[in-house]
């Protein structure tokens, strides 16, 4: 294990987070609030980041033990220190609620302990948003991308940092892929605000819901959430770009390089866009048939249905509408679309539409191999052989996820709310999608649940966003040995 190198990554990225925290500070400037919070939380963030950076040399290079240990460990330093500004503001009761807010935040999860989120001050609701912005692409993978080389294998970091079954390259440097990443990721950014702008939404609304769309975070600086514009245009907007963040970002990439035949040869593509288009209209028909959308019309109720799927796919968690209040059936489609999730190498959670596609062939094979034991059948993605320790680690995965969603289950039942209450929080925090049901519907909060039951859900949320196994090494006492 190199610690050295881990150190000074860990130092360098700190830095990072102190250089982000200007820019809310910033905000608080402009908008004549106390920067304190913010400035108290550089000098703190600076003073151990600093020491790491500079006065740790690190040894040769690390390899993808080093990689996948630092992963889980900068996430949790960044969910610790990027608290700070919370705690500082005295606008929340507890470490552990500036904890869980930030750890949300960072994971793109969106989930709140805010009962009345429109009495923080700008600069707070500012760093809320633009932190899941920073924590939608994944803060290795900003570091790769605009700090200097750090020494190493930096694809290591990406590997670990990377959600989907297969994490790949879009170009042989690693440095220039994230660079690649973070462009489309920008570009996206840029031409949401401008689009929100012309919708009618305010300079600053506009930014802050940018930031929680193209990181797929649904974090919103109302307490109803989008459904306050009320507004169709912006419903609209939003809907784009939320299904855009949940596709593959090599798509985008193709795209630009011209390279259409492989976008359309994407297994996953058309899986995404076939669930989603499935899960709108079976949610069209159900609230049309029961009449759950009593003086809307037609056209409205398939715009909040599509809405409604979107978010939760995209594992975003904007609402338009309370679907708490929705038939039992419409419940049933979010809860499986919050299990799926969105593509992997998006900035969606979930178990990822990829995941999905190679376990059902995984069981399509074996029926085939029961009925022709002596066949042979390889399962493919995008057209590609995929190899068996990947799909052992696709079939490993799905159960260590389903058993950390029972298990935190286990936990947050402590509580003694209500089954749909826990299962769902659970499985929002584990799937990063924010909104449960019940008691953590859509226009509710976690603000209930003990510090316990926090804790343990802001966990779930870094180990959902980090895909399990970078924090399953970090815990594990045979990754810190030397050997």
């Amino acid at each position: 294990m190199n610690y050295k190198l881990m150190l000074r990554v860990s130092g360098r990225t700190l830095l990072l987070l102190s250089a982000a925290l200007l820019l809310p500070l910033l905000v608080s400037l402009y908008y004549k609030e106390s920067p304190l919070p913010f400035v108290y939380a550089i000098l703190v963030v600076s003073a151990i980041g600093l020491p790491l950076s500079f006065l740790v040399r690190p040894e040769k290079q690390f390899f993808a033990q080093e990689g996948f240990v630092l992963a889980g460990g900068i996430w949790l330093l960044f969910c610790l220190f990027g608290a700070l500004p919370f705690y500082f503001s005295g606008f929340f009761e507890n470490y552990i609620n500036c904890f869980f807010e930030i750890a949300s935040a960072f994971t793109t999860t969106g989930a709140s302990v805010l009962t009345d989120v429109e009495v923080l001050p700008r600069g707070i609701l500012f760093w809320r948003s633009f932190s899941s912005w920073m924590g939608g692409m994944g803060v290795l993978v900003f570091t790769l991308a605009f700090l200097p080389a750090m020494g190493g294998r930096t694809h290591n970091l990406l590997r670990a940092e990377a959600t989907g079954p297969v994490a790949s390259k879009l170009v042989p440097k690693t440095a220039q892929s994230s660079k690649i990443l973070y462009m489309i990721y920008i570009a996206f950014t840029g031409a949401e605000v401008v689009c929100l702008r012309l919708a009618g939404m305010p300079w600053f609304d506009s930014w802050v819901h940018t930031f929680a769309t193209v990181c797929t975070g649904g974090l919103s600086i109302k307490n109803v959430s989008i459904g306050y514009y009320n507004s169709p245009a912006i419903e609209i907007i939003i809907t784009i770009f939320m299904i855009l963040c949940s596709i593959n970002f090599a798509i985008f990439f193709l795209v630009i390089t011209r390279r259409l035949r492989d976008v359309l040869r994407s297994d996953e593509f058309w899986a995404f866009l076939i669930i989603l288009a499935a899960a709108t209209g079976l949610v069209f028909l159900n609230l049309t048939l029961t009449g759950s959308m009593e003086g809307q019309s037609s056209l409205d109720t398939l715009r909040h249905s599509l809405f409604q799927t979107a978010s939760i796919m995209s594992t975003t968690g904007f609402s338009t509408v309370d679907f708490n209040l929705w038939p039992e059936f419409s419940k049933m489609v979010l809860i499986m679309l919050m299990l799926i999730g969105g593509c992997a190498g998006s900035t969606a959670g979930g178990l990822k539409v990829a995941r999905l596609l190679l376990l059902l062939r995984c069981i399509g094979r074996d029926v085939k191999k029961i009925i022709h034991p002596r066949s042979v059948k390889v399962v493919t993605l995008e057209g590609k052989a995929v190899e068996d320790s990947t799909l052992r680690r696709v079939s490993t995965f799905f159960f260590i996820y389903v058993m950390a969603i029972f298990l935190t289950c286990l936990i947050v039942s402590l509580d003694g709310f209500s089954f749909t209450t826990t299962f769902t929080a659970t499985l929002a925090s584990v799937s990063n999608v924010g909104p449960g049901l019940d008691l953590v519907g859509p226009l509710s909060n976690y603000s209930a649940f003990s510090d316990l039951s926090k804790a343990t859900l802001a966990l779930c949320m870094i180990i959902g966003r980090l895909e399990i196994f970078p924090i399953l090494l970090l815990l594990s006492p045979s990754s810190w040995k030397r050997s």
